[in-house]
């Protein structure tokens, strides 16, 4: 498994007058298609590969077909939250889902981040802090299964 990270640089955001939603929709879905290009070709050759969310079913898609180029056809993709809020995680999750080779997620932060805080200042117990990141891995896994299997009926 590979963590592909493509954080923006100054020149980057200088493209999109700052804007890192911009950056995030605009230009990182093609460095990270040529970051998994450049990779390959140095023999760098995961199973999986870690993918910031991406906004648009399009960018999901060329990172799956980055990621199995050249014959790679077993190779898969899973979506990660990047600390992102729940919201935007799920919308990620749920464009993700709809893709032939995104085969998961890893949502840490996003799932446990907020009960953790609770639970070091004591606001709630270390139960109801398990049951708290349960479910909200749950609510995540439920959101990507049914998108996938909307996708497949149609």
């Amino acid at each position: 498994m590979f963590e592909l990270l493509v954080p923006p640089e100054k020149a980057h955001l200088d493209q999109v007058k700052g804007d890192k939603k911009a950056y995030d929709l605009e230009i990182r879905p093609r460095l990270m298609a040529e970051t998994i290009q450049q990779l390959q070709d140095a023999q760098v050759e995961p199973d999986v590969w870690k993918i910031e969310g991406l906004d648009r079913r399009e960018d999901c898609e060329k990172m799956v077909a980055a990621a199995r180029r050249g014959g790679r056809d077993k190779v898969s993709c899973i979506i990660l939250g990047r600390g992102e809020n729940d919201q935007k995680v799920r919308e990620w999750l749920t464009t993700a889902a709809t893709v032939p080779g995104f085969i998961g997620f890893a949502v840490g932060r996003t799932s446990f981040w907020g009960p953790l805080v609770s639970l070091r200042a004591k606001q709630i117990t270390r139960d109801a802090a398990v049951a708290e990141i349960a479910r909200r891995y749950l609510e995540f896994v439920n959101i990507f299964e049914n998108a996938r299997s909307k996708t497949r009926a149609a």
